[in-house]
């Protein structure tokens, strides 16, 4: 074997180990991942109302690991323990990603290069519709609310969104020009 094929040879395993890595990562979060937009009553903010776009991996203590390589591999987020008290042995831990930038730019590339596979698909289309808005300021109106919680309630168990059911949603909304005058 000639220098060169070695090299090609080695140009090749590196290729391969790379992509068996990033199917790991789309497979592992196909599995256990979840992309969430929740919006939660916040008294404090002008319309009373947060959005909060979230990407979660969640695993047991013992596979701890698996969560620490994906934010090596992303470079973002942090890693939380829910101390568990119940009659399991161990605690669970929740890698998530929050920073609408990091999302933005980071997740959300890597999943439209690497497509997920299973219905998380969907969710993760819903999750990039729904950043798209809170990205363009969208959530700072009743309308743009309400059609972020319109898409949050369609992913993952589907449950309808606390903010669709308020009277609030009923309130006179602020339009584009008057809320352009407020920044």
């Amino acid at each position: 074997m000639s220098i060169s094929s070695k090299k090609a040879s080695s140009a090749d395993n590196q290729q391969e180990r790379q992509d068996y890595y990033l199917g790991w990562i789309t497979g592992f979060v196909d599995g256990e991942g979840c992309f969430s937009v929740g919006i939660f009553r916040n008294r404090i903010l002008k319309n009373g109302w947060q959005v909060f776009p979230e990407f979660v991996v969640t695993q047991g203590e013992k596979s701890l690991f698996a969560l620490e390589e994906l934010q090596k591999f992303f470079g973002c987020g942090k890693i939380f323990v829910n101390r568990r008290h119940d009659n399991h042995k161990e605690n669970v831990y929740r890698y998530c990603v929050r920073s609408i930038n990091e999302l933005r730019d980071v997740i959300v590339p890597f999943f439209i290069q690497n497509k997920l596979r299973t219905a998380k698909s969907k969710d993760f289309q819903n999750f990039v519709q729904a950043l798209e808005l809170i990205y363009k300021r969208d959530h700072l109106l009743t309308s743009g609310l309400q059609e972020i919680a319109s898409i949050a309630s369609k992913m993952n168990r589907k449950k309808p969104s606390a903010f669709l059911e308020s009277s609030e949603t009923t309130r006179q909304a602020p339009t584009r020009d008057a809320r352009l005058e407020m920044i």
